[in-house]
């Protein structure tokens, strides 16, 4: 299912407020037992804003492109989170992908993702995404190649449903996209669609220290969160215990 696409094109100021935007959305939904997925870099800014609204954990789901050898910006396939190589074999065909150059860059982008793992995430355990409802979050998809490694990913964890959350796609790939998951929520589907960061009013790269940053700031919401449902449960707890039972004086 594909939820809130629109063919009017418009610049969002930032990617905060496309988070906040589908913040609003989501939480009308009412999913249950979510948890927010960032694909990093970009996608973290947007994620953090979703999962304060919701009240979710935030993490990282992390892909890696794999660009044509004369054109890196130009996606032909990617890497799983696990490391698995998901391609496009018509364009492998069309352009004469050689196996050497998909096996050395598979290799390459597995030693990436496990690097950004560590960087952004030290050795925090993955969290269990059985029986959830997983929204992966992006500021905005071109071709899907990263989107889909990200679906396959999580799919191997066994989530109860998985929903994609992102900013600005082209028509196209968001019927693809819709075909992978339970649902799709985009903001926008300007046509002719050459660029995401051309949707942007400011499209700044997001730093290392930004992600780190969004994830400890929404950890602590969490935590806040908690601490805030103990006290409540405490408190009606003894209240409960300060009423007499029927009869006694």
């Amino acid at each position: 299912m594909v939820s809130g696409v629109s063919l009017i094109v418009e610049l969002f100021s930032d990617r905060t407020e496309v988070g906040k935007l589908l913040a609003d959305r989501l939480l009308k939904m009412k999913l249950q037992n979510p948890i927010v997925l960032a694909i990093p870099r970009g996608g973290v800014p947007v994620a953090k804003e979703i999962a304060l609204t919701l009240g979710a954990d935030l993490d990282l789901v992390i892909t890696r492109k794999i660009g044509h050898p004369d054109q890196p910006e130009f996606a032909i396939g990617a890497i799983t989170q696990e490391g698995r190589l998901i391609v496009e074999q018509g364009l492998i065909k069309r352009y004469a992908i050689s196996k050497s150059y998909l096996r050395e860059e598979t290799e390459r982008q597995k030693r990436e993702i496990l690097d950004r793992m560590r960087k952004y995430r030290g050795d925090a355990e993955y969290p269990d995404l059985a029986g959830k409802t997983v929204i992966i979050v992006d500021d905005g998809v071109a071709t899907g190649n990263t989107m889909l490694a990200a679906i396959e990913s999580v799919k191997e964890k066994k989530p109860a449903a998985i929903m994609v959350a992102i900013g600005v796609a082209p028509a196209s790939t968001i019927r693809q996209l819709s075909t992978k998951v339970d649902q799709v929520v985009c903001l926008d589907t300007p046509e002719p669609f050459y660029a995401i960061g051309e949707f942007y009013e400011r499209f700044e790269q997001v730093e290392d220290d930004q992600v780190k940053k969004a994830l400890a700031e929404v950890a602590l919401h969490s935590k806040q969160q908690q601490d805030r449902g103990t006290q409540d449960a405490s408190r009606l707890l003894k209240s409960h215990k300060s009423i007499p039972a029927s009869g006694e004086e």
